[in-house]
């Protein structure tokens, strides 16, 4: 056994000492079998949550009506969760109530994935009832139970059968891809924002393309946000292995392929409650990109994108090309160093100065000087230095 499980077997031992069970499980496990890094774990235990809170001085209340306390050990904190069993659910996303029970096995019976329905003593000894270490071995995602149960109580499964298949690079075994089939419409039910994590989980795993494909064949891209009118575009999508770029990247990159005009963007993206910051971030990618599709970079161009954005825009393009995806830039790196200027305020010229030169009051003809000058430092008409400003702009008025 190793970190984090090794600093969390003392809060284990301490619950059992009162009396209770205590099991890591779900994707902690998961992992450790799949020798993946971990970043926490989570712990299940026959103790209610007032019983939990009765073994420890330290815990908040983080979502106790379903049965959670975290913990504050040894300078830690842990997602401590009482065995439980749920009601119906309502919304095809949470139960409408739960009970707190003492068995292990029926706490494993409600998870999605036989892989996620696996528990680890102090020892190091699994309990799965449901063969999800057999389901890892064989690389397999399976539901705990009927895959059509397991959907339409809660329906983000199916994105999370979609992602964890882009993730690991498994195969989604034939009765749950059937379901993800007969129960993509229940899709609907599921907010955006939870929709959101899971898409750009999956854009960034391994087998995205394949992935992409799956919800393509299953048609559960038809109840993602603004996707339904694009089945073509997300086919071009698919042919394209967009490993090595940013989220950002790939957004820009997906909009690219299902070729929404640029008055449309914003709109497509806000659709998926993307923050305002990234939005436009995307939006000028997309919007360089087709300009590189036309023509190469310029000391213009590259001083109107900025560094970051030439980045994103060449990677994309690469991509398009068949090319490596950092392909040039280096080289755009240094051709971007030597620009004149990298932003307006660097410029030795000011407002003030203008006003100096010129005897007059402040107005819009100040902007329209800063422009043209900027625009002459770009292009080295003029060295970006007072006295040589200066003495450029005095000459063309004389002229």
């Amino acid at each position: 056994m190793k970190e984090p499980f090794l600093s969390a077997i003392p809060l284990i031992t301490k619950i059992e000492d009162e009396g209770y069970e205590a099991y890591f499980v779900g994707g902690s496990v998961r992992d450790l079998l799949l020798g993946r890094d971990i970043a926490d774990v989570d712990i299940a235990t026959s103790a209610t949550p007032q019983e939990i809170q009765a073994i420890f001085p330290k815990t908040i209340d983080v979502g106790v009506e379903h049965g959670t306390i975290v913990v504050l050990f040894s300078g830690k904190t842990y997602e401590v969760t009482t065995f439980r069993t749920e009601a119906e659910y309502k919304d095809c996303r949470r139960p409408s109530g739960v009970q707190f029970i003492r068995s292990l096995e029926e706490d494993l019976k409600r998870r999605d994935f036989t892989m996620n329905a696996i528990a680890m003593d102090k020892t190091g000894q699994f309990i799965d009832p449901f063969h999800g270490k057999q389901a890892i071995e064989n690389r397999v995602i399976q539901t705990v139970g009927k895959a059509k149960e397991r959907f339409s109580e809660d329906a983000l499964r199916m994105m999370r059968a979609v992602r964890f298949f882009s993730q690991l690079n498994f195969k989604i075994e034939t009765k749950t891809r059937e379901a993800l089939i007969q129960n993509a419409y229940l899709l609907k039910h599921i907010s955006t924002e939870r929709k959101l994590i899971e898409f750009e989980k999956l854009l960034a795993g391994k087998n995205h393309r394949n992935a992409l494909g799956v919800l393509h064949e299953t048609e559960l891209y038809m109840y993602l946000p603004g996707m339904a009118l694009y089945s073509e575009g997300l086919i071009r999508m698919i042919k394209y292995d967009t490993t090595g770029l940013s989220i950002e990247e790939m957004w820009a990159f997906l909009i690219y392929q299902l070729k929404i005009n640029e008055n449309e963007m914003s709109t497509f993206l806000k659709t998926w409650k993307l923050p305002v910051k990234k939005i436009k971030k995307i939006v000028q990618i997309v919007k360089w990109l087709k300009v590189r599709l036309k023509m190469d970079w310029t000391d213009e161009s590259l001083y109107e994108a900025g560094l970051n954005t030439i980045f994103s825009t060449e990677r994309a393009y690469n991509l398009l090309h068949n090319q490596e995806i950092d392909s040039r830039i280096n080289h755009l790196l240094e051709q971007y160093e030597d620009l004149p200027i990298k932003q307006r305020s660097e410029l030795k010229v000011t407002g003030n100065d203008l006003q100096e030169w010129f005897q007059k009051k402040p107005g819009p003809w100040i902007k329209e000087i800063l422009d043209r000058i900027e625009n002459a430092v770009i292009h080295r008409k003029v060295s970006n230095d007072n006295h040589s400003l200066r003495e450029w702009l005095i000459k063309c008025n004389q002229n």
